[in-house]
C-alpha cells in the first residue's frame, strides 16, 4: 500500500511540474508582433496654378480643374489675368508662390503648373516680353525657383483662341509654345502642351460650337476683329463679355478635362485623388 500511495504522490507532483511548465512556456512565447510605431497620416498633395487669364479664377480652367481632385489635394489657383511671364514676376505675385513652397516638407509632393504666353505677345505695353531673350529667360527662371524649393514645374503651353478665318482656326501663340517646349526640354521637366490639344479639339469643333466656350453668348452682330489684342486680353481680371479668348464653366470643363488627362499621365499618383467621374 505504502508503494502505491508513494507512486501516486510522485506520479501527482510529475503532472503539477510538467503543467507548471507548459504554462511558463506560454506565457513567454510572443503572439503577433505590435507595432509600437505610431501611424503616420498620409502627407497631401498640392497643386499650385500660375499663369494668365485663360488659367485664372471666374475667365479660365483653373478652378474647374482644382474640382476635380478630391478635398486630400489641395489645390491653389494663382493664375491672374493679364499677367505675362514677366509681369507676374515683376508685380510680386511669384514671391507668394515662393513663400508657399518654403512648407514643402508638409506635403507629399508639390506640383507647379505654370502657363504663359498671350500677354507676352506684341502690342501689351508693360507686359510684352521678347520672344527670343526674355520669354524663355523667363521660363527657364520659374523652373529654376521651382526646382530650387524642391518641387515639380510643369510647363504648360498657352491655350488657344478660338478665332477662326473661314473654317481655319488661326494659332498665333504657337512660337511661345514651342518656346516652353524648349524650356522643359532644357531643364528636363514634364510639359503640357495645351496649345496644341486645345487646337486641335476647337479645329475639329468648328466656330459655331467653339463659341459657345466663351464666357457670354455671342452678340447678334459681332464687331470686327481688329486684332487690338491689348483691348481683348485687359492687364487684369477679365471682364464677363463674349471674346474668342476667355472661358465660361463650358469651356473651363472642355479644357480643364484635357489638363488633367495629361497631368495624370505626368503623375499617375494622382489617379486616386481624383473624383468619381473625372477620371
Amino acid at each position: 500500500m505504502k508503494l502505491i500511495l508513494r507512486t501516486f504522490a510522485m506520479t501527482a507532483i510529475s503532472a503539477l511540474m510538467l503543467c507548471a511548465c507548459s504554462q511558463t512556456r506560454l506565457a513567454e512565447s510572443p503572439g503577433p508582433a505590435l507595432s509600437t510605431k505610431p501611424t503616420q497620416p498620409t502627407q497631401p498633395t498640392r497643386i499650385i496654378l500660375v499663369g494668365d487669364s485663360t488659367m485664372a479664377p471666374k475667365s479660365g480652367y483653373g478652378d474647374a480643374l482644382c474640382a476635380r481632385f478630391k478635398p486630400e489635394v489641395t489645390c491653389l489657383n494663382l493664375a491672374k489675368g493679364g499677367r505675362s511671364s514677366g509681369s507676374y514676376r515683376a508685380e510680386g505675385s511669384w514671391e507668394v508662390v515662393q513663400k508657399l513652397m518654403a512648407n514643402n516638407a508638409q506635403f507629399s509632393q508639390t506640383l507647379v503648373l505654370i502657363q504663359f504666353g498671350h500677354n507676352d505677345q506684341p502690342g501689351k505695353p508693360g507686359r510684352s516680353t521678347d520672344l527670343a531673350t526674355e520669354f524663355p529667360v523667363n521660363m527657364a527662371g520659374y523652373v529654376n525657383d521651382v526646382q530650387a524649393a524642391g518641387a515639380q514645374a510643369v510647363l504648360v503651353t498657352p491655350l488657344t483662341r478660338r478665332s477662326f478665318k473661314g473654317t481655319q482656326l488661326q494659332n498665333d501663340l504657337r512660337p511661345w509654345a514651342d518656346a516652353s517646349m524648349k524650356v522643359a526640354d532644357a531643364k528636363h521637366v514634364p510639359m503640357i502642351d495645351l496649345n496644341a490639344i486645345s487646337y486641335s479639339s476647337v479645329q475639329a469643333m468648328g466656330e459655331a460650337e467653339a463659341d459657345t466656350l466663351a464666357m457670354a453668348p455671342p452678340p447678334a452682330a459681332l464687331p470686327a476683329d481688329t486684332g487690338d489684342l491689348a483691348k481683348t486680353e485687359r492687364a487684369g481680371a477679365a471682364k464677363s463679355a463674349f471674346d474668342r479668348t476667355h472661358l465660361g464653366s463650358k469651356g473651363a470643363a472642355h479644357f480643364s478635362a484635357m489638363v488633367l488627362k495629361e497631368l495624370l499621365l505626368i503623375a499617375p499618383n494622382l489617379q486616386a485623388h481624383v473624383n468619381a467621374g473625372n477620371r
